[in-house]
């Protein structure tokens, strides 16, 4: 029985010292310099995305995944906008009990970007969590499902998804919410569906919409 026990943990000792040597992430940087207005970001194969401002006049560009290499980061310059997208492997196990024991382990890739202040910056995905470092600059975000963390709203945003939890501080801005579902909660009180500030000293404007999200802001 001893023998049984002992053969059992040695081998799940060894699947975990497998997937952390071999899903253990490593980390490329990609920089580039742009004059559009806009960024625009496509999610898709990220499970993270962290959003900072730039002390430069350079976009970089930071990806963590298994194996990453420039070829994963795709740019396209176009007239009045640049997108950024991403090209992840996805790592396949033909060991059943193999998957079995490490799969709910993995994760994809994730990625920080660091933008100039005052670009634009549009984000979409679907299953994404994204944290904001306070960015200073319009921001746009359309997903799926997510955990969206945005510390200090600086700038115009509108955001748009189906289901998650938003966070976020505001400062002097004009305030849209509409969540059917989800709870809403501005600084400590709680609101149902819809939520309005509307203040004739700014320009600012938040417009947030979600279905089954729930929204939790404080007032800077």
């Amino acid at each position: 029985m001893d023998i049984g026990k002992n053969t059992l943990l040695k081998t799940l000792c060894f699947f975990i010292l497998i997937s952390s040597s071999t899903f253990s992430q490593k980390k490329i940087i990609k920089k580039l310099t742009t004059n559009t207005k806009e960024i625009v970001i496509f999610t898709k194969g990220l499970d993270d995305l962290v959003l900072e401002n730039s002390t430069s006049k350079f976009i970089e560009i930071l990806l963590y995944a298994e194996d990453p290499n420039k070829q994963h980061i795709v740019i396209e310059e176009k007239s009045i906008k640049t997108e950024i997208k991403f090209k992840i492997p996805v790592f396949k196990s033909e060991d059943a009990v193999f998957r079995k024991y490490i799969t709910k382990r993995l994760k994809r890739a994730s990625v920080t970007i660091k933008i100039p202040k005052n670009k634009e910056v549009s984000i979409f995905g679907e299953h994404i969590n994204i944290a904001s470092k306070s960015y200073n600059g319009n921001l746009n975000v359309l997903i799926e499902k997510g955990i969206v963390k945005l510390d200090t709203i600086q700038q115009n945003l509108a955001l748009k998804m189906y289901e998650g939890n938003l966070f976020g501080v505001l400062k002097k801005s004009n305030l849209t919410i509409a969540s059917k579902i989800g709870k809403i909660k501005i600084d400590a009180v709680f609101y149902k569906k819809k939520y309005e500030e509307n203040r004739t000293y700014t320009s600012k404007e938040i417009a947030i919409t979600t279905l089954k999200g729930n929204i939790f802001l404080t007032h800077r």
